[in-house]
């Protein structure tokens, strides 16, 4: 499947997957020159993967084909020309609870409210460096103001809070992008 990405600004091409009656799911995101695509929650290589051979040509290839792939595709891109006036998430970041604390695998979340738009990227950053491993990420529901808000886990060492290394979550919807980072020494106890 091609995406004519013309009139993107960030030269990425997000890939959705949608079932009837269900939400669309975040497959994959590719950027032009990445050597790999940065894989949404429950979709992985060699399954699904993605080459851009030009900055407005990228594709979404699906290997040994099942029953269950069948379901609408949607490309996106963020347009260079999309209303700017709309504002950016909102992110809240809330750290480990005591009680997760506990076990090797604490869990951060990260909740980005007051999007314009249900559909949305989100990275997480661990010490400046992007991650997927240990990431969930929930489909996008309406708020009553008519926004949308998700929310997105990312489970790490415990090792790694403990070493007070800065964590981030970064969130891009409808060409806004916003960063919010936490770590243990900003937190109390």
């Amino acid at each position: 499947m091609d995406c004519n990405m013309a009139n993107a600004y960030d030269q990425a091409a997000r890939w959705y997957k949608q079932v009837p009656g269900g939400a669309p799911q975040h497959v994959l995101r590719n950027y032009l020159g990445y050597s790999s695509p940065y894989y949404g929650s429950g979709f992985s290589s060699p399954k699904f993967t993605s080459t851009c051979s030009s900055v407005s040509d990228c594709n979404l290839i699906i290997s040994n084909v099942e029953a269950g792939d069948s379901a609408v595709y949607y490309c996106s891109a963020f347009d260079k020309s999309a209303n700017s006036a709309a504002p950016p998430p909102v992110l809240t970041i809330f750290p480990p609870s005591s009680e997760e604390l506990k076990s090797n695998k604490p869990t951060l979340v990260c909740l980005a409210s007051d999007m314009s738009s249900g559909i949305a990227d989100v990275r997480w950053l661990v010490g400046g460096n992007s991650v997927s491993r240990g990431v969930t990420t929930g489909s996008a529901e309406q708020q009553p103001n008519k926004k949308f808000r998700l929310s997105s886990y990312l489970t790490i060492e415990k090792s790694e809070w403990e070493k007070d290394t800065a964590i981030a979550c970064e969130v891009s919807a409808a060409s806004k992008a916003t960063t919010k980072a936490i770590k243990k020494s900003e937190c109390s106890d």
